[in-house]
């Protein structure tokens, strides 16, 4: 290249031509070939492969190299680099979700004073023949701003007698007072605006209104008993509410008095004197 034909293309005048897209391209790839090697070790590259040819091989897309340098230069190319992203993005939709891990609520230790005094009461409605349970739990040094808890517990819960289906328990619980339980029948329970709790902060007790829902066998029965005047076995009378003793069962009537033709009532008896005992008719 001649003075003018350099002045022409923009050189210093003492230096070379102005350098070409393709040398400038050979010179970056030469520059990141020599960068990769001091910084990147290929001993740790799941995609670096030497075949028994002696050359490289690069088994993410498929290419053959002549020396590490060559390869290094196909990692920081195009081609390679969009082919990791399509890989990672595969994976990441192939892989399936891992489950999380179990992690255990910290439970508070907290020191039991013992059980709690109660009270249960037995109610009868005699309208809707319904039952219910009326629990009163006395917490007298419960722990500020905790509020008691209740929950039902099944038969096949608890390990602490046999199992039984016809029985389910009721849990109440608060701090610091240990857990208590109650056996009641595995009845179903109203869940109506009859089932209620109430915690008295005054007088730190919790009530709780427990009510069963009338079986229509039961119903029934009582029904065609109270018709007979007599309840059927199995079935207890309703709870007598203060109103009295409760009635006796109907008796048969007793016989009538039978006439004595011969019966004289005694003499009146002289002044002083007490009178004769008096005599009782006898039935022949």
């Amino acid at each position: 290249m001649s003075f003018m034909d350099a002045r022409e293309a923009g050189s210093k005048p003492g230096s070379g031509g102005a350098a070409s897209q393709q040398n400038e391209a050979i010179d970056r790839r030469e520059r990141l070939r020599r960068l990769a090697l001091e910084t990147i070790d290929l001993s740790k590259d799941p995609y670096f492969m030497r075949n028994h040819l002696g050359q490289y091989e690069c088994r993410l897309c498929l290419t053959l190299h002549n020396n590490e340098g060559n390869y290094l230069a196909h990692t920081q190319g195009k081609r390679h680099q969009q082919n990791l992203a399509k890989r990672a993005a595969r994976e990441a939709a192939e892989k399936p979700a891992l489950p999380q891990p179990n992690r255990r609520a910290t439970t508070k230790q907290t020191v039991k004073i013992g059980r709690p005094g109660y009270k249960v009461t037995k109610q009868y409605d005699p309208e809707t023949m319904q039952r219910s349970l009326l629990f009163q739990i006395d917490y007298p040094e419960i722990e500020e701003g905790t509020k008691p808890r209740h929950r039902f517990m099944s038969a096949y819960e608890q390990r602490k007698e046999a199992q039984d289906k016809k029985y389910q328990f009721l849990l109440f619980a608060a701090d610091p007072y240990e857990v208590i339980a109650f056996k009641i029948p595995n009845s179903e329970v109203d869940r109506s605006d009859r089932l209620f709790s109430y915690w008295d902060q005054d007088s730190k007790v919790y009530s709780l209104q427990l009510p069963f829902k009338p079986e229509p066998e039961k119903i029934a029965a009582q029904q065609a008993a109270a018709g007979a005047g007599a309840l059927p076995p199995g079935i207890p009378p309703p709870p007598n509410f203060g109103l009295g003793p409760p009635p006796l069962p109907p008796q048969a009537p007793a016989p009538p008095p039978q006439f004595n033709p011969n019966f004289r009532p005694p003499p009146p008896a002289p002044m002083g004197q007490a009178p004769p005992p008096p005599q009782f008719m006898q039935q022949r």
